[in-house]
């Protein structure tokens, strides 16, 4: 009975965690839409810096009030991570501009087997049969929904690469961190949103004028621009938790997996709210093979050897009667 309350509790904080993250994402994916194309503010990478600075704020305000314990990280791992994060920033802005939409979705399809892989290599994580074949049920699901035309050049494809990669590896790299250095989201984020705050106001400007060709310093700010850049900066601080928060829990392949439900709420509220024109029956068989795959992946993904880490360890030379228990491997499940 105890234990079917702490699955209960896990279950409940889980679903919670990951509605956090929905909410916020898709709310600052309107907002940012209002800001970028309706009143011009097209600063995508200086935007996110400046999301890192309400952030920043927020870690300070929750060490003051005592709700943030101080910690450790080196400055090595620190460094690492914020060239992950803010590569993966800057190579999906590059990656959009460089190429087709339908390239790019295709790229961003990309970082569930990357995240695999990582997996695989780096924490020996077993995926059964079913809960592969429900990870491809999701990305052709995906795909139907949202790819179009695809074609491809040279520096696009470097950039799809880099930005597929840097995206994997951040992702992975947090919740590394956070089991390593026992450090919960409010911790790392008040360790790693100072140096990427910082890193991306001073680089943002000289890239969003790469892409855009236009100075963001000469941008005429309006009230209600303001008002919607405001709005943006701090969605972003529940964006930035809740991220941390989901891939503390559930793993980085489990947090994209999750992530493309994002996709099919975008799609259906931009269906809901901006008129159905792009409602048509290819995009309703993605959404539906999509839905689907991610409810196969959750049940296959949680049975026993679903998704396990297997821990080799090593051979100790124990006595005849305990021979048999030396031989046997441990696996944990992840």
């Amino acid at each position: 009975m105890t234990s079917l309350k702490k699955s209960d509790k896990k279950a409940a904080l889980d679903f919670a965690a990951w509605s956090f993250n929905v909410t916020t994402s898709v709310g600052i994916i309107m907002v940012n839409k209002a800001l970028m194309a309706t009143y011009g503010f097209s600063f995508a990478t200086t935007l996110t810096g400046l999301h890192f600075v309400t952030t920043t704020l927020m870690t300070i305000v929750f060490r003051w009030l005592g709700l943030s314990q101080p910690s450790h990280l080196p400055v090595a791992d620190l460094i690492k991570f914020v060239i992950f994060s803010n590569l993966s920033i800057v190579g999906m802005n590059v990656s959009l501009m460089w190429n087709s939409v339908g390239f790019y979705q295709i790229a961003k399809l990309c970082m569930i087997p990357a995240s695999c892989l990582l997996e695989v290599v780096f924490d020996h994580v077993h995926y059964s049969r079913d809960t592969k074949l429900s990870i491809m049920v999701v990305l052709i699901g995906v795909a139907v929904c949202t790819v179009t035309d695809v074609s491809v050049n040279a520096k696009g494809l470097i950039a799809a690469i880099i930005a597929v990669w840097s995206t994997a590896f951040q992702q992975y790299y947090v919740h590394f961190l956070q089991k390593k250095y026992a450090l919960n989201s409010f911790n790392l984020l008040g360790h790693t949103a100072p140096a990427q705050a910082g890193s991306l106001l001073l680089v943002g400007p000289f890239v969003d004028y790469l892409l855009t060709g236009k100075r963001v310093d000469h941008f005429n700010f309006s009230s209600l621009a303001l008002f919607f850049l405001t709005l943006s900066c701090f969605i972003a601080i529940g964006v930035n938790l809740s991220q941390f928060i989901c891939i503390g829990r559930f793993s980085a392949v489990s947090f994209q997996v999750l992530g493309h439900m994002k996709t099919v709420l975008v799609l259906s509220l931009g269906f809901l709210f901006f008129g159905k024109e792009g409602l048509n029956l290819q995009v309703v068989l993605g959404m539906v093979l999509a839905v689907v795959g991610m409810i196969w992946y959750g049940n296959a993904s949680a049975k026993p050897g679903g998704k396990e880490r297997r821990s080799i360890l090593p051979v100790v030379v124990r006595s005849p009667s305990l021979k048999g228990s030396s031989e046997e491997t441990d696996a944990a499940e992840k």
